[in-house]
């Protein structure tokens, strides 16, 4: 992504609260389908016209970057505005009056923050499935080759907040393991913890297979056995009937947004 949207993109994922998120993409309060399928904001009706906003897990950054890219080309003057975060600060910003058009998580956890009738707005769906994988430099200096070696003093270990779904994955993985890894610092969100890594700041971390698969040689990928990794779900939901809101979450669902997550390492749903 580049350009003047990549700089508004990457301006909305830094905003660290529902009003900062909404100086910084430009947009109004929160949104809600009228009976035209238009957005109402406290009462008064605000059109946003070709602009689609949508709020994602970071993880999903790279197939719903490229998603949105077709879906401008083929809907010239439309314009979606994409923000990737934690699901659970999202979630939160959309229930504080955050304007989104689109929002969509990884894990099912986060939609209990968002307002009681988002279904009701529009309409969800399921739009994939992802497990976890430790991630080390490409060179593992480390060798790590099992959960049971994240325990090791020797290693700086790097794992999500507890309180962001890739945290809270991460600890159930290890859980399951009967591992107390050695970590050394927990970061905001999985493509934070990724950078450890990458950067060599970190021997290892625990993050989503999709991620190891969109960092490419840039790190390495260790398998979890199926009896010790979790599986999350990543749920979309269009909070209103607008033309462009449904249009950009029907392709998200269908074959073709399929074909582009699993190509970057997601699950079929």
């Amino acid at each position: 992504m580049s350009g003047p949207r990549a700089r508004r993109s990457l301006a909305c994922a830094a905003a660290a609260g529902a009003l900062l998120l909404a100086s910084a993409c430009g947009t109004g309060g929160g949104s809600e389908a009228g009976p035209g399928g238009s957005a109402e904001t406290g009462g008064q009706v605000a059109d946003r016209g070709g602009r689609v906003v949508v709020l994602a897990a970071a993880s999903l950054t790279e197939p719903l970057t490229a998603l949105a890219r077709d879906y401008e080309a083929d809907h010239p003057g439309v314009d979606v505005a994409l923000s990737f975060g934690s699901s659970t600060t999202l979630a939160q910003q959309v229930a504080e009056g955050a304007p989104a058009d689109v929002v969509a998580f990884a894990g099912t956890k986060a939609l209990a923050f968002l307002p009681e009738d988002a279904d009701g707005r529009g309409g969800r769906t399921t739009i994939a499935r992802n497990t976890m994988e430790i991630v080390t430099p490409p060179d593992n200096p480390g060798r790590v080759a099992t959960l049971a070696d994240l325990a090791r003093q020797d290693l700086d270990v790097v794992l999500c907040a507890s309180t962001v779904p890739c945290g809270a994955a991460a600890d159930e993985v290890v859980a399951k393991a009967g591992v107390a890894p050695h970590v050394v610092s927990r970061e905001v969100d999985v493509k934070a913890t990724l950078a450890k890594v990458r950067l060599g700041e970190a021997d290892a971390a625990l993050v989503y297979h999709s991620d190891v698969v969109s960092a490419g040689d840039a790190v390495r990928g260790v398998a979890i056995p199926a009896g010790q990794n979790t599986t999350l779900d990543y749920p979309l939901l269009w909070l209103n009937g607008r033309e462009h809101t449904v249009g950009f979450a029907r392709l998200v669902g269908s074959g073709k947004g399929v074909a582009a997550l699993t190509a970057a390492g997601f699950l079929a749903p």
